[in-house]
């Protein structure tokens, strides 16, 4: 289950690369039968109310400045099976891979970055793939992909609850989830789904959450607030 955050300092960059193999099918994705719509019960804070909110710091220490939010760690119980989902159908990129033999793990850094800015040089790629503004990391403990004993990762959303899930922003919301329900992509909810319109939730291998978002589509949640 997701384990830290990291901080470093830092700067960003570029996009990627892809894979293959199957994954359990999905219910039919229904085309908008609506324009997308938001709850009127929404309540978006002033900026004043922002800056006010309760144990918010009003000015984050200068020592903080070039921090930046690099990762987030899921475990995952088959690596094959979650390098495929994230490279193939969500169109990131393997930007390192680290294998931890005293203590059988293995890390998968994965993110929106160019195959060809990845640096040859080992610790270049390790000092560059560190800098990465918002990288996955996957974290695989070797023998639980045949261990049959082994039932997975708490993905957080059934009791008890913590983590949530993660958040893609894609061009068209729609025509991501097509394409992720002709690839057999399982759907927590469809863009039509509840009463946010216009959002999806799909889950990866290993039953986590990601959250599918237009920004323009998601600046609504402001008009309904005002």
């Amino acid at each position: 289950m997701f384990k830290h955050l990291l901080l470093v300092y830092a700067s960003p960059r570029g996009r990627g690369a892809a894979q293959s193999t199957r994954l359990p099918a999905a219910p039919s994705l229904l085309r908008p039968s609506s324009k997308p719509r938001t709850p009127s019960s929404i309540a978006m804070a002033s900026l004043q109310q922002l800056h006010a909110t309760p144990g918010v710091c009003a000015e984050p220490d200068a020592s903080t400045k070039d921090f930046i939010f690099q990762q987030t760690m899921l475990r995952v119980k088959e690596p094959g099976r979650a390098l495929d989902f994230y490279t193939r159908v969500l169109g990131m990129t393997l930007l390192a891979k680290l294998d931890f033999a005293d203590m059988k793990f293995t890390l998968y850094f994965l993110g929106y970055e160019k195959k060809e800015d990845i640096p040859e040089d080992p610790a270049e790629r390790a000092r560059w793939m560190f800098s990465r503004p918002a990288v996955l990391e996957l974290t695989h403990n070797w023998g639980t992909e045949s261990d049959d004993s082994f039932p997975g990762y708490h993905s957080g959303n059934s009791d008890p609850r913590g983590f949530g899930h993660i958040g893609l922003a894609v061009p068209d919301v729609y025509a991501a989830c097509e394409r992720f329900e002709m690839l057999g992509v399982e759907f927590v909810k469809k863009p039509d789904g509840g009463s946010m319109k216009g959002l999806a939730f799909i889950k990866d291998p290993d039953g986590y959450w990601i959250e599918i978002l237009n920004p323009a589509a998601s600046g609504k949640l402001g008009q309904a607030a005002s």
